[in-house]
C-alpha cells in the first residue's frame, strides 16, 4: 500500500504521540538531535513492524512446502501458484499503495468514523490471510489467504520506507530507512528458523502477532510533516514536526524549508500516471524504476521462496541446514548495511552488493554445472557457499537501498504515482521469478542462476551511470536535483 484529516489545523499537541521530550540546543535544516533520536527511534520501531510481518510473509514458502504438499495433496504446480500468488495481490496493494497513503497518511490511526489509514489496512489484510491459511481445508483457502498477505504487503513495501524517510533528519535518513529491510531480513529468518521446527499451520497463526503489535503501536505515532503539510494542515504540520526533532529544537529552518517547497509543488498540476512519464521527472522514474526491476528479476525471490528445494536440488539430504544458515546470514549483513548506509553512501553499497550477488550466483551455476555434467567431482558446497554469499551481500545493499532510493527521489505531489508503479514494477519482477523459478531449475538449473549473474552484473552497471548518490542531502535538494521543474528551489 479515507481522505485527508477533517479537523483541519488541529494542533499535533491534540493527538496521541509516541513520547514527549525535552531538549536543548537546536538541530538545524534536519540534523539530528538527541531528543530527535529518541523520538524517530520510537516512531521507526512501530513502522517496521510491517516490515517483519513482510518478511515473515516472503520466507513462509519455503519451510512449509512439504508439509503444505502433503497434507492438502498439492502438486507442485499448485504449490508454486500458492507460493507466487502473494505477488500477485502485492501487485493489487502496490496499484493503489500510493493513493491510500496520500489519502490515509502514512500511519494507521483511525481518525474518524469511517476513515482507516494505510498501514492499518495493510495490518488487517495480512491477519485475515495468515488465519485464512492456518484453518485452511482445501487450497482455495490457501490461495485467498496469500492474495490477502500479498495486498497487505504490497501496501506495506511502500508506505514503510516513505513514512520513515519523510520524519528522519537527513544525517540519520539512510540508516532508518534501511532498517526497513533489516526487519524483512529478520521476519524471513524467523520463518525460516521456525519453519523447520513448528507446523505449517502454527506459523500462520504466528503471523497474525507483528499485525496486531502494529495496530497497537499506531495508535502512539505523530503523522507524517510532509504529509500534513502538503494536504494542509499548518498546525499539526509544525507540531508533529516540533515532536519529532524534540520539543526544544529550533525546527523553524527544516520547517521553512518544507513549507516553500511544498508551496511550490501545490502550484504544479495535479499528478497523474502518465505524468511520471514527462520530461521533469523521468530521470527519477528511470533509477526507481529500473533499480526495482533489476532487484527482483536478479532472483532473489526465487531463493528465499524456494530455499530448501534449491538446497535439495543441489544434492543436499535436506533444505533445512541451508535455510537456517541462510538466516544466520542475512541478519548481520542487513545490520552492516545499516551502520554503512549514511557513512559509505547508497552507491557504493548497491554496486558492492550486486557484485556479490552475480558472483554467489556463478558459484551456484557452477555447481550445478558440476551435478549435470557429472565432473569427476560434485561441487555441491560450491551451492551452499554460493547462495550464502548472494544472500548476504544482498542484505548489505540491494535489498533495502532501492527503497530508501524510490523514497527520496520522488517529489511529494508525484509520490502517490510514482510510489504506485515503482512498487507495481517490483512486485511484477517478483511474480515473474517466483512463479517461473521452479520450472527454470527443470528446464536448466545451471542456466538459471547463470541468467541471474548477468542480470546481477548489468545492476552494477545500472547503479555507477543512472543512480544518483542521496547521502547527506535533504528530500527537497535531491528531488529539486533530480526533477527539473523544481530545480529552481535547489537554490533556496
Amino acid at each position: 500500500m479515507a481522505g485527508p484529516m477533517e479537523r483541519e489545523g488541529r494542533d499535533a499537541a491534540e493527538k496521541p504521540l509516541l513520547v514527549r521530550v525535552g531538549g536543548s540546543g537546536g538541530s538545524q535544516g534536519g540534523s539530528a538531535s538527541s531528543s530527535s533520536v529518541a523520538v524517530v527511534v520510537g516512531c521507526t520501531a512501530i513502522a517496521v513492524a510491517g516490515s517483519f510481518e513482510f518478511g515473515m510473509s516472503i520466507g513462509y514458502s519455503s519451510p512449509t512446502q512439504l508439509g503444505i504438499m502433503r497434507d492438502l495433496r498439492l502438486s507442485l504446480a499448485e504449490y508454486s501458484v500458492f507460493g507466487s500468488i502473494l505477488t500477485i495481490g502485492a501487485m493489487l496493494g502496490a496499484i493503489v499503495s500510493g493513493s491510500v497513503a496520500d489519502r490515509a497518511g502514512r500511519r494507521g490511526l483511525l481518525e474518524h468514523a469511517g476513515g482507516t489509514q494505510a498501514m492499518a489496512i495493510s495490518d488487517v489484510l495480512c491477519a485475515l490471510g495468515y488465519l485464512l491459511i492456518g484453518f485452511s481445508q482445501s487450497y482455495w483457502w490457501l490461495d485467498i489467504g496469500r492474495v490477502l498477505i500479498g495486498c497487505g504487503i504490497g501496501i506495506l513495501s511502500y508506505v514503510v520506507p516513505v513514512y520513515i524517510s519523510e520524519i528522519t533528519p537527513k544525517d540519520l535518513r539512510g540508516g532508518f530507512a534501511t532498517v526497513n529491510q533489516f526487519m524483512i531480513c529478520c521476519g524471513g529468518s524467523l520463518a525460516f528458523v521456525l519453519g523447520t521446527f513448528i507446523a505449517w499451520r502454527t506459523l500462520a497463526i504466528v503471523g497474525v502477532v507483528p499485525c496486531l503489535v502494529q495496530l497497537v503501536g499506531l495508535l502512539l505515532i505523530p503523522e507524517s510533516p510532509r504529509w500534513l503539510a502538503r494536504f494542509g494542515h499548518p498546525g499539526a504540520f509544525t507540531g508533529a514536526l516540533q515532536t519529532l526533532r524534540g520539543h526544544g529544537t529550533d525546527i523553524s529552518e527544516e520547517a521553512s524549508e518544507i513549507k516553500v517547497f511544498t508551496e511550490k509543488l501545490q502550484r504544479l498540476p495535479k499528478s497523474k500516471m502518465l505524468d511520471l512519464f514527462q520530461k521533469e521527472y523521468i530521470r527519477a522514474v528511470i533509477a526507481g524504476v529500473g533499480l526495482m526491476a533489476l532487484q527482483q528479476l536478479g532472483g532473489v525471490n526465487g531463493v528465499l521462496f524456494y530455499a530448501s528445494e534449491v538446497f535439495v536440488s543441489a544434492g543436499f539430504s535436506s533444505g533445512n541446514t541451508g535455510t537456517v544458515a541462510m538466516a544466520v546470514v542475512q541478519v548481520p549483513m542487513v545490520g552492516l548495511g545499516v551502520l554503512l548506509m549514511d557513512k559509505a553512501g547508497r552507491r557504493p553499497l548497491l554496486m558492492i552488493s550486486a557484485a556479490g550477488t552475480c558472483v554467489g550466483c556463478l558459484l551456484v551455476g557452477l555447481s550445478f554445472l558440476s551435478k549435470e555434467q557429472h565432473w569427476e567431482r560434485d561441487l555441491n558446497v560450491l551451492a551452499l557457499a554460493g547462495l550464502l554469499v548472494f544472500i548476504g551481500s544482498f542484505s548489505l545493499g540491494m535489498g533495502g537501498i532501492p527503497w530508501v532510493i524510490m523514497s527520496e527521489i520522488f517529489p511529494i505531489n508525484m509520490k502517490g504515482s510514482a510510489g504506485s508503479l515503482v512498487t507495481l514494477v517490483s512486485w511484477l519482477g517478483s511474480w515473474i521469478v517466483s512463479y517461473a523459478f521452479n520450472f527454470l531449475l527443470i528446464w536448466s538449473s545451471y542456466g538459471t542462476f547463470f541468467i541471474f549473474a548477468a542480470i546481477c552484473g548489468l545492476t552494477v552497471v545500472f547503479v555507477h551511470r543512472l543512480v544518483p548518490e542521496t547521502k547527506g542531502r535533504t528530500l527537497e535538494e535531491i528531488q529539486a536535483s533530480m526533477n527539473s521543474s523544481l530545480t529552481p528551489f535547489h537554490k533556496y
